[in-house]
């Protein structure tokens, strides 16, 4: 016996579905005591008439037979039921309080049993297929109040989690996970395959006509620090009148080559485009290139504001995300609701998603569940096998005692008819 026994426990409806048990439970034993009693009741009364006359006589026998044979078959049946749970009015009587004597062996066959017939490979593939979990989870979040309101028990949890990785050893391993991350990445290749990604076709266009309306945006600002740069750096005896005209020549250089970079067809515009392109190859396939770059990066790591700024980053996302989730439109709550709208519709429309995220599942809740079966079943083993006896025996009272206890009433009702048909039988024989 374990020294801390395991209390069952409920939650959730279990209380409820609980006291329903129990008024079932009272109910029907109550019903089967009555029935008892009504029919000791008409036995003794049965019994103490005395009628002359063959007839009357022939209707009180014939109801003291019924009575008679009906309390021999309730008491047969409460002691049956009472023997199953407890020693009936307390006496010793061999093989009763079955339960209680045998707690430790039904626990051992409760948990063979899940395991052997519950806990099979096969039973849970076909329960998950007939469940189809990714099926309903595409369904579910496809609702956008689902999606929502997934999101929003998530951000309420969100800032008590992030808030507990406040620690000083949790922000050191954090910049160092994140340093030794960038130490491992290889850069060149990622920027390699990002500038050919931005030179390839329309992408290209529109973020480098992005970056010309910036740069135009740029030099409209600054024309007159450039103004300013030529009429310091200008010999003292030039005209300040050359100066400006100097100034305005260059400005106007930068926006004439802004305008034909903006051109699509223009020869400054492609042979822009080819040097990306080319810079682009030379990253994801030159060794020099990809050497001089590992090489900055690494002296870039080692250089102690990088180190601050990396342990930096830790507090500012977090401080980031907490201030974001505490106004009303938090967008990451809004951005999680979104993105998990858009996951529900992405697999409701798509089967063959479904179908590779169903398999994931069932996959993994075998490769979980059935390496553990054994462990399981002696799990549910020693925790029927912590709990008191009585314990055991109020579970299963409420488990089975509403259909016990109308067994019964069924056995009373049954006792009767068959007093009846003994008595016909044996006057018909006489």
């Amino acid at each position: 016996m374990n020294e801390h026994p395991i209390a069952p426990t409920t939650t959730g409806e279990a209380p409820e579905f609980e006291g329903v048990q129990r008024r079932a439970l009272r109910r029907n034993k109550r019903r089967a005591t009555a029935l008892l009693l009504a029919a000791v009741s008409v036995f003794v009364a049965a019994s103490a008439v005395h009628v002359t006359g063959r007839e009357a006589e022939f209707w009180v026998l014939l109801v003291r037979a019924t009575a008679e044979a009906s309390v021999v078959g309730a008491l047969a049946d409460w002691f049956a039921v009472t023997a199953v749970f407890r020693r009936p009015l307390g006496l010793p009587i061999p093989h009763t309080a079955i339960v209680p004597r045998n707690k430790d062996r039904i626990g051992e066959g409760l948990g063979a049993f899940v395991t052997r017939n519950f806990l099979t490979p096969e039973l849970i593939a076909t329960k998950l297929r007939q469940v189809d979990p990714a099926g309903r989870l595409a369904a579910w979040l496809s609702e956008p109040d689902h999606a929502a309101l997934v999101a929003e028990r998530v951000t309420l949890v969100l800032p008590q989690v992030i808030r507990s990785l406040e620690d000083d050893e949790i922000r050191e391993f954090a910049a160092r996970a994140l340093g030794e991350q960038l130490r491992q990445a290889d850069l060149s290749s990622a920027l390699g395959k990002t500038l050919a990604l931005v030179t390839a076709g329309l992408p290209f266009d529109t973020v480098f006509d992005r970056a010309l309306d910036a740069l135009h945006k740029l030099l409209d600002r600054e024309s007159g620090t450039i103004y300013e740069i030529v009429a310091e750096r200008a010999a003292w005896w030039v005209p300040r009148a050359l100066d400006r005209r100097l100034a305005k020549a260059i400005i106007d250089g930068i926006e004439e080559l802004l305008f034909e970079l903006r051109q699509p067809g223009s020869d400054r515009r492609l042979m822009f485009r080819n040097r990306l392109e080319a810079l682009a190859q030379d990253l994801m396939r030159s060794a020099a290139h990809r050497e001089r770059l590992e090489g900055l990066k690494q002296q870039l790591l080692e250089q102690p504001d990088v180190k601050l700024w990396l342990a930096s980053i830790w507090d500012a996302l977090r401080n980031v995300v907490i201030d974001d989730l505490a106004i009303p439109q938090s967008r990451t709550r809004e951005a999680l609701a979104r993105a998990l709208l858009s996951l529900g519709r992405a697999l409701s429309a798509d089967a063959a998603m479904r179908h590779r995220l169903g398999a994931a599942v069932e996959d993994a809740a075998i490769k979980l569940v059935v390496p553990w079966r054994q462990e399981i079943g002696r799990f549910i083993s020693d925790v029927v096998r912590s709990w008191e006896a009585r314990t055991v025996v109020d579970r299963l009272e409420l488990a089975l005692g509403p259909d016990l206890h109308y067994i019964r009433i069924t056995g009373t009702l049954v006792g009767a008819c068959v007093g009846c048909v003994l008595f016909l039988f044996s006057r018909l024989l006489g």
